[in-house]
């Protein structure tokens, strides 16, 4: 069992990367080198600016290819919830900003024709007890009335058809969304941005971001370059001068195994209709099959942060909760088990907009893999002035109180969450 992610173990290398030290002057410095730096580096690059990306490791090696490789529309939150809170024509407004993400993923494959295994499989929020399924149907009403007329609820016989499993009760389909394989998505993205023109620079590390006359003097571990404008796209990156960010974002740990191949024969039962799954518990599971066959499983399996000893751990939790529900994969075995950092903000919004003259996209709490993409491509039109692009413009952001980087209170929340799948 190999503990690392699956998308970039079996991704193609990234060759066009800067091999010499860097300096001089650019339009745009991006620091952070995932899906929406690379996103938007693309886009601006295509626009006429010249731009240098900066990575601290390797190109998508953070959360852009650690992820469960779902590429869903909906957002994180029941969306009646959202609604009363923030009122309908908002909580629409975001709706659509995710059916929209789906879509730019999409347009950027068939464009730059990245051979990523994209394809518009749908997905499956899976209700785990009878009660949740009630709550799926109301929740399936008001989306249909108010915003997406194309979801549909599955019976627990339907979603039988669809899982083989007896541990679901019916389940809310949403059609939108799609997958892909993560890494080749990602390599594919930075080669399109080079062939653009855009610069990216790997094993760079930003340790300041300075102001001076007509924009920033960025220093990496590779060299410094100044800059017209900069965009962070970092997440709460723990090194760096981006402390401001990290008061607002808590880093929750995601865990995820990957089965060896399983047999055309086993898949046609267990999974016939290969979407992405997601069950409706607070600390829940989510699923699908890869390209080549492979079932990736995964969820918060402990409220911890990832590294090797947190990971394997995890994938012990996972192997079980897999077997339980689907009892024939008991000897199937595990071939990869990695974990990563979910950027979660306070009200699982995303955040974009502008800090000290620099731009930001960043905190999609769990629903990033579509929304990074797109957030890439629009922070490249605010930043040419049209700030209407930015869908988040509107929201506040606070500090957390007495969060400063580290999330002490982690096995705090996990607790309460594991009571409420008790109680709910």
């Amino acid at each position: 069992m190999k503990l690392e992610s699956y998308w970039l173990d079996t991704a193609p290398p990234f060759t066009q990367g800067e091999r010499e030290p860097v300096s001089g002057h650019v339009d745009v410095a991006v620091i952070g080198g995932g899906y929406t730096g690379l996103s938007a580096a693309l886009a601006l690059a295509r626009q006429g600016a010249s731009v240098m990306v900066f990575e601290a490791g390797r190109v998508v090696g953070q959360a852009s290819g650690r992820n469960g490789g779902q590429c869903n529309s909906g957002l994180a939150h029941d969306y009646g919830a959202l609604s009363a809170r923030i009122g309908s024509d908002r909580a629409r407004a975001y709706y659509r900003a995710y059916a929209a993400a789906v879509d730019s993923v999409e347009t950027l494959v068939r464009q730059e024709n990245i051979a990523c295994d994209f394809r518009r499989s749908g997905r499956l929020k899976l209700a785990a007890k009878p009660e949740h399924y009630d709550k799926l149907a109301r929740a399936c009403e008001r989306l249909a009335s108010e915003v997406d007329p194309e979801v549909e609820m599955l019976s627990r016989e339907q979603v039988r058809e669809e899982v083989d499993s007896d541990a679901f009760f019916g389940g809310l389909l949403q059609k939108t969304s799609a997958q892909m394989h993560m890494g080749r998505f990602g390599v594919g993205l930075a080669d399109a941005a080079v062939r653009q023109g855009a610069r990216i620079v790997e094993s760079a590390p930003v340790t300041r971001i300075d102001p001076v006359s007509g924009g920033y003097n960025v220093l990496s571990g590779r060299g410094a370059v100044t800059a017209g404008q900069v965009l962070l796209s970092t997440g709460s990156s723990s090194v760096g001068p981006f402390g401001y960010f990290r008061r607002r974002l808590v880093s929750v740990g995601s865990f995820i195994v990957v089965t060896e191949p399983l047999s055309p024969e086993l898949v046609s039962r267990l999974l016939p209709r290969q979407r992405c799954y997601v069950t409706s518990r607070q600390i829940g599971n989510y699923f699908r099959l890869t390209a080549d066959n492979r079932l990736v499983f995964g969820g918060r399996a402990r409220f911890a942060m990832s590294n090797p000893r947190s990971d394997e751990k995890s994938g012990q939790i996972l192997r079980a909760a897999m077997r339980k529900i689907f009892p024939e994969l008991g000897s199937v075995r595990i071939d990869y088990c990695w974990g990563g950092l979910v950027d979660m903000t306070a009200d699982r919004l995303p955040r974009a907009g502008r800090h000290k003259g620099m731009f930001y996209s960043l905190g999609y709490s769990g629903h990033g893999v579509q929304m990074s993409v797109h957030m890439g491509q629009q922070m490249a039109q605010v930043m040419t002035g049209v700030g209407e692009a930015n869908p988040w413009r509107d929201l506040d952001w606070p500090a957390i109180p007495g969060h400063f980087g580290k999330p002490w209170f982690l096995p705090l929340v996990g607790a309460y969450y594991r009571f409420q799948d008790f109680i709910h």
